[in-house]
């Protein structure tokens, strides 16, 4: 199934959360933080301006991404957990 986001939202596969902590404790499921990093599997068109002027999109599939904590919607994907955001939850991409 090819899933295509709509205007300015990108679809991102989120990183696994961390299973332990820098000192080496393993940490539950209900204490792992929500990820914030990601791949970008696919992304929209651009955001419509009110001229109906299409705004290019800064991010492109394959960029790593970091994204606020609580922003977007939740779906599954093929059995994949995915994360759907509007560009302007993207807060930079990392290399």
């Amino acid at each position: 199934m090819k899933v295509t986001p709509l205007f300015d939202n990108v679809l991102i596969e989120p990183q696994e959360a961390e299973t332990k902590t820098a000192s080496g404790i393993i940490l539950p499921d209900s204490a792992k933080e929500k990820p914030q990093m990601g791949k970008v599997v696919a992304v929209g068109k651009g955001k419509m301006g009110p001229k109906g002027d299409v705004h290019p999109m800064v991010v492109k599939v394959g960029d790593k991404v970091m994204y606020k904590k609580w922003g977007g919607n939740e779906v599954k994907v093929e059995g994949k957990e995915m994360t759907l955001v509007s560009q302007e939850d993207i807060l930079a991409i990392v290399d």
